[in-house]
């Protein structure tokens, strides 16, 4: 095949929620690009999109598929994302690596939550969006309903391009009111003939012509100047319009379509590469150091891996968008990530699992290259003359977490090594042993999400795993002042051990007072500050550590082994073992021996003086809580609220948005394992949330109780 330019690509990706014919209209695409001679099925297995085993079991798109067409003389790189929001994160590499969405929308629904949710993306990442009503060859299809939920949702105004003449499973016409034609429909191979409007349509067909041609010219200054002087405007300058409308992402342009039967899949690629910004008009990417970079060919090559995937025979394969020079075969780059060299050994145009070989690949292109070595992912690959990195596509935090481990004790080294395999592959799914909880935490976008890859561990290799509700990472501190002394002495022939420690300990927040003097248990302790340490600790807070010994009592030689003794205990808090934060330690006074005393001595009564002292000290349990914001058609309000509330949640604020509700809330994440698959269930699978940590908080009373004696019967066992 040609080497396109960057003025002959258009780089499209397919978004709409489930179920809206994406992955048929890509076909569609293929088949009248000529890159496949005949269009598969989802119910035959056979289609570009949609090709491995597990996406044949669903009958759904499970990952995001590339493939091209060449048509107009153009190439068009499509990425066929999933509809479903626990694969969101195929999306989120698809809008780094393209340049406008098309959204699909079924017929019967109109806006769906899925619409609503691949909006946002699209707002969040500033992408443009082209709409298309697709299947409206189905019993009960309605243009006219789908178009007005459209326009009552989008935040992006929609105008009509063109309408259906008959909808339902008669279904063979449209009337194109930027062309001003009707087409019709022979068979189902996109065979089309193109007529001049009929009669009966011609009023409404005018009507909506004027409303597009007022769209366009709202624009551009110049072209309304135009408008006014002629009362009209000429396809070009329509074209014009839309196209300053479409990439300021303030007008969504709406086609039909049918995609199984090919009908409209012409006009759409006609129209995207008339209207839609291609590398050398949409934004340009932007490296970590601000630098903006041209889709220029000429200049020194940057390529960008938005996709990764591991292929059986293949291995490592990896998706590229040469953002800048030219990519070509043999050629040595630079991954910026890890500074090594990695070596192109061959190209390749993609349409799914076929791959045509290519020699060369240039700016603003889509295809992808196998075996480099070290390289995922988010990483750039760059000419070692000028190497610079691309800001990286910033991907939704879990909404999902379990705990992971094989069902054959024996198989815990192979999963380390497939669930590495899984994030090479999937950037939202995060793997982790926490040496805290002593599991394996996985997370990732939804219980959907991690039941995929279960059963697709389970079918490629035979590898049986099983998920279970994670410990929480609960946190210890202390309310008010305690004190404690403890004196540790051992003597068993030949040199003994001996260490006296007195310390008073108190909470520590951010500003508080240095420490002078305390009463405890009606006894008056001055404090002479001899030494102040202060540490952030990896699992968050802080520990500041007084040294105010006078008079020699203990030698300050010794003081390292006394804050290592603490910290040995703020490491396994003496309430459930979780860790301890934000408290002040201050070491007053003590006793050592002149032959007995030892660093070991000091570490062991400084251990025991902080367990005592914590004991006393107005102990509590803190417990993460997470800011939730949960997306939902408003009639399920009432349910989802209710439960949140059953979930100990604070509810922070609501509002109602185009037919849909947000309400925000700070939920302990002790209650939200499994929330999504009861969210699905309260809301028909309607809505949709986000998780983020937000901070720390005591636990109430009922809930510490339960937990001091969940511990103290694990303890005893």
């Amino acid at each position: 095949m040609k080497n396109y330019s960057a003025k002959e690509l258009k780089n499209i990706v397919l978004i709409g929620a489930p179920g809206t014919g994406k992955t048929t209209l890509a076909e569609a695409m293929a088949y009248e690009g000529k890159v496949i001679d005949r269009r598969g099925a989802i119910e035959t297995n056979n289609t570009l999109s949609d090709n491995t085993d597990i996406e044949h079991e669903y009958k759904r798109s499970i990952y995001s598929t590339i493939l091209f067409t060449e048509f107009m003389g153009y190439k068009l790189n499509i990425v066929d994302c999933p509809g479903s929001d626990d694969f969101c994160g195929s999306l989120f590499s698809a809008f780094k690596a393209c340049d406008v969405g098309v959204m699909l929308f079924n017929a019967r629904n109109g806006w769906e939550v899925g619409s609503e949710i691949q909006a946002r993306y699209a707002r969040l990442l500033k992408k443009p969006v082209i709409g298309v009503i697709n299947q409206l060859d189905a019993d009960n299809a309605s243009f006219e309903t789908a178009y007005e939920s459209i326009k009552a949702a989008s935040r992006v105004k929609p105008v009509i391009v063109q309408y259906p003449v008959n909808q339902g499973p008669q279904f063979n016409a449209f009337i194109d009111v930027l062309l001003m034609k009707m087409f019709r429909f022979k068979d189902e191979n996109g065979t089309r003939e193109e007529l001049e409007i009929p009669a009966e349509e011609m009023e409404r067909a005018a009507e909506l012509n004027k409303e597009l041609v007022e769209m366009a010219a709202e624009h551009d200054e110049a072209l309304m100047e135009l408008y006014f002087e002629k009362g009209t405007l000429h396809q070009d300058d329509i074209r014009a319009g839309l196209k300053i409308g479409v990439a300021n992402r303030e007008v969504m342009p709406i086609f039909c379509a049918s995609g199984k039967r090919d009908i409209g899949t012409k006009r759409i690629m006609e129209f995207v590469i008339n209207v839609a910004p291609g590398p050398l008009k949409a934004p340009k990417f932007t490296t970590v150091d601000g630098e903006q970079l041209d889709a220029d060919a000429s200049q020194p090559a940057v390529a960008f891996v938005f996709k990764s995937q591991i292929e059986q025979h293949i291995g490592e394969i990896s998706y590229i968008r040469v953002i800048r020079g030219t990519i070509t075969e043999g050629m040595e780059v630079v991954n910026t990530r890890t500074g090594a060299k990695e070596k192109i050994s061959q190209l390749f145009a993609v349409a799914g699992k076929n791959r045509t070989k290519v020699t060369e690949l240039s700016a603003g292109d889509i295809g992808c290259t196998v075996k480099l070595k070290g390289t995922r992912t988010n990483d750039t690959l760059a000419a070692a003359a000028a190497p610079v990195t691309v800001e990286p596509i910033v991907f939704p935090e879990p909404r999902y977490r379990a705990a992971v481990k094989a069902k054959e004790q024996n198989d815990e080294e192979k999963l380390g090594r497939l669930l590495n395999d899984a994030k090479y592959e999937d950037p939202t799914i995060l793997v982790d042993y926490s040496k805290e909880l002593k599991q394996t935490i996985i997370q990732g976008q939804g219980e959907h999400h991690l039941n995929i890859l279960k059963s697709r561990l389970s079918a490629d290799n035979k590898m049986e795993i099983e998920y279970f509700a994670p410990k929480i990472p609960y946190r210890e501190t202390i309310t008010k002042v305690a004190q404690a002394d403890y004196r540790h002495k051992k003597q068993s022939g030949g040199s003994g051990q001996f260490g006296e420690v007195h310390m008073v300990i108190e909470p520590y927040y951010e500003g508080i007072d240095e420490p002078k003097a305390y009463k405890v248990n009606g006894k008056d302790i001055s404090v002479n500050i001899k030494g102040k340490e202060e540490y952030d600790l990896p699992w968050g807070g802080k520990l500041q550590f007084y040294n105010s010994i006078v008079g020699g009592a203990i030698d300050a030689r010794f003081m390292p082994a006394i804050l290592k003794g603490i910290m040995e205990k703020m490491d396994e808090g003496p309430l459930t073992g979780s860790y301890a934060r934000d408290i002040r330690a201050v070491i007053y006074d003590g006793k050592m021996h002149p032959v007995d005393s030892n660093e070991i001595s000091f570490k062991l009564a400084a251990r025991n003086a902080f367990k005592e002292a914590f004991r006393n000290a107005g102990p509590k349990i803190m417990e993460p809580i997470y800011d939730v914001e949960v997306l939902t058609p408003s009639e399920y309000m009432g349910s989802v609220m209710s439960d949140l509330q059953n979930r100990r949640a604070m509810i922070m604020g609501m509002e109602s948005d185009k037919g849909f509700d947000r309400l925000n809330a700070r939920v302990p994440l002790a209650e939200l394992y499994r929330y999504s698959t009861t969210l699905s269930s309260l809301t028909s699978g309607a809505a949709t949330y986000s998780m983020k940590f937000a901070s720390y908080e005591q636990v109430p009373a009922d809930v510490q109780d339960k937990l001091l004696k969940a511990y103290t019967d694990t303890d005893e066992e």
